[in-house]
């Protein structure tokens, strides 16, 4: 019976030499052997001490010479010039060698089957889990057994190996890190117990001489406590060890196995050895890396009590007063810009351990003015929108709790982008719509009129762009212009009092607010035609071009507010978007 897995064998007439040798294994072993045994072969001449490693054997002289031992006793001339110099010996015997047959260069002996000497193992008998040559299928003993090529079930098999050998490496790398982590924890645990011990010495000396022998009670506790917890740490840390050292240890095994190029010996074991594998992996059970002991003594000295209450003094357990929280630190690495949209980012400093119940971002008006408050919550990230181009704004934050508000953080500058680049919105335009070409290019799939807005939000500076015609079917009337953002969608741009428009045809334009027609101009639309936007925010007006050519007065007067590009359009036209101008 074996003593590990407790399964019963039976032996025949041959006794213990009738099982199956572990061909792998001794394979494994006498490489390690070789490698040694190279490296300790040493020069038989040398004066040196130790002896220089050996660089060649004279098969002649039965020397082993180091390289400038052979130039000096052993040149390439005269009687020695016809002697054969060989590579070192694998074994640290007879110079000779004395090994078994089997040079550093030559080939391992193919395994032979154990019952039919002269026959090379070629199959592989998954009921039996063994290999089995050609003669042992021919003689029918396992004419009804799942058969297969000893090279694929090889492969299959290694792979499975490989696969186990995965997750044994990741919780080796956790339990790398999590050494690493307790050894930490040991070194605050130390600093953290002198802390402690410091200030309890502290306190405990400002008292009367009464206090001396409470004192010592008290020291008593807290370097009890404190070896306590580097006990149980120093627990984790031996225990984590010696499955790390199994773990390793069966890696470095398996990993051997995998390079052997002998199937049959392979799949002697693997299935062995992957379970063991698979027992390795499960050994780290949920919470095992996880240290069980904090580096933090919850202890709380009471220093107040009157004088008759001194030799009932003792340790609180309590948590300390909660105080508001620290400053927040910006991540000026993920704080950044785009267009008119600023991004920031914080983070509470590390070992703070004040609770935070949400942040307050606050955000100036681009120009030097007051700080406003744009975000309030829980996140560490925000997105501020809508804001002006071409503008500097400063950003600070602080965090509150049920204590109060925390320290403002460090101001930040950003700079909004002088130049506004937006394409069409798929996530506000009407579901007719249909956007291609990086969103640039809008038609719609309705023979009534839909909007599509911008990415884009403008409330100062002139802003500048244009549209192309790429097709023009059957006299539609596109209308071109901008809108807020609650903009009615399924019908033409400027019938509504959120829009400001220019509608077209093949022959005239009219300007269009709140469904008011006005300014009809000379001079229509065709396919290549290109309309131009010019939105002039310092003078608070709107005007339109159509092939360069201005089409009357400016349309729109006292113009304020928060717009973005928009249009309106039917299936029977197709519009790109060309890039718009700097900012002013």
């Amino acid at each position: 019976t074996c003593p590990q897995c407790h399964r019963s064998a039976s032996l025949d007439q041959r006794g213990l030499r009738g099982f199956q040798r572990n061909r792998l294994l001794e394979a494994i072993v006498q490489r390690y052997q070789q490698g040694r045994a190279a490296a300790a072969a040493k020069c038989q001449l040398c004066d040196r001490s130790p002896p220089e490693p050996a660089a060649v054997l004279c098969e002649q002289c039965e020397v082993l010479y180091c390289s400038a031992c052979q130039l000096r006793c052993h040149p390439a001339r005269g009687p020695f010039a016809k002697h054969r110099l060989a590579p070192p010996p694998a074994h640290p015997g007879a110079p000779g060698g004395g090994g078994d047959g089997k040079g550093a260069g030559g080939g391992r002996k193919l395994p032979t089957c154990a019952e039919h000497d002269m026959e090379n193992y070629s199959m592989y008998c998954v009921s039996c889990r063994s290999p089995v040559c050609y003669q042992c299928l021919e003689e029918g003993k396992h004419s009804k057994h799942d058969v297969k090529a000893l090279g694929a079930m090889w492969k299959q098999h290694k792979a499975q190996l490989s696969q186990a050998l995965n997750g044994v490496s990741d919780k080796a790398k956790e339990a790398k890190e999590f050494l690493v982590q307790l050894k930490n924890l040991l070194q605050q645990i130390q600093e953290n117990g002198l802390d402690y011990e410091a200030c309890l010495v502290a306190q405990c000396d400002a008292l009367v001489d009464a206090l001396t022998r409470q004192k010592a009670k008290l020291l008593t506790k807290v370097t009890k406590e404190r070896e306590h917890k580097l006990k149980v740490v120093w627990d984790q840390i031996n225990h984590c060890t010696l499955k790390l050292r199994q773990s390793t240890g069966l890696m470095e095994y398996c990993l051997e196995v995998i390079k052997e190029n002998d199937p049959s010996g392979f799949l002697q074991i693997s299935d062995a050895l992957i379970k063991r594998v698979q027992v390795s992996q499960e050994q780290w059970v949920k919470g095992a890396l996880e240290p069980k002991v904090s580096a933090e003594f919850d202890l709380t000295l009471d220093s107040e009590p009157l004088l008759q209450s001194i030799h009932q003094l003792d340790f609180i357990q309590m948590k300390s007063p909660v105080s508001v929280p620290p400053v927040p630190l910006l991540q000026l690495e993920k704080c950044c810009t785009r267009n008119n949209s600023v991004t920031l980012a914080w983070r509470m400093p590390p070992l703070s351990h004040n609770p935070v119940e949400g942040y307050i971002l606050e955000l100036d008006d681009g120009d030097g003015g007051q700080f406003r408050e744009v975000y309030v919550g829980k996140e560490t990230l925000c997105t501020i929108d809508g804001l002006h181009f071409n503008s500097t704004y400063n950003a600070r934050v602080k965090a509150f709790n049920s204590s109060g508000v925390g320290p403002y953080s460090k101001t930040v500058i950003l700079q909004t982008s002088d130049v506004a680049w937006f394409t069409f919105d798929p996530s506000s335009a009407h579901r007719d719509i249909v956007l291609s070409n990086d969103n640039q290019t809008a038609t719609c799939n309705s023979y009534d009129d839909r909007v599509v807005l911008g990415t884009a939000a403008f409330s100062k500076g002139v802003h500048y762009w244009e549209l192309h015609v790429d097709r023009y079917d059957n006299h539609p009337d596109p209308a071109f212009g901008i809108a807020r953002i609650n903009v009615v969608k399924d019908m033409m741009l400027g019938k509504d009092d959120k829009a400001w428009a220019m509608y077209v045809d093949n022959n005239r334009s009219w300007f269009m607010h709140c469904n008011s027609h006005t300014n009809r101009t000379e001079g229509g639309v065709s396919k290549g035609a290109t309309v131009g936007v010019l939105l002039d925010l310092n003078k608070h007006n709107l005007t339109f071009y159509i092939n360069g050519q201005q089409q009357g007065p400016p349309a729109f007067e006292n113009i304020e507010g928060v717009f973005m590009p928009a249009l309106s359009l039917n299936r029977n036209v197709q519009v790109n978007l060309l890039q718009s101008c700097p900012t002013y």
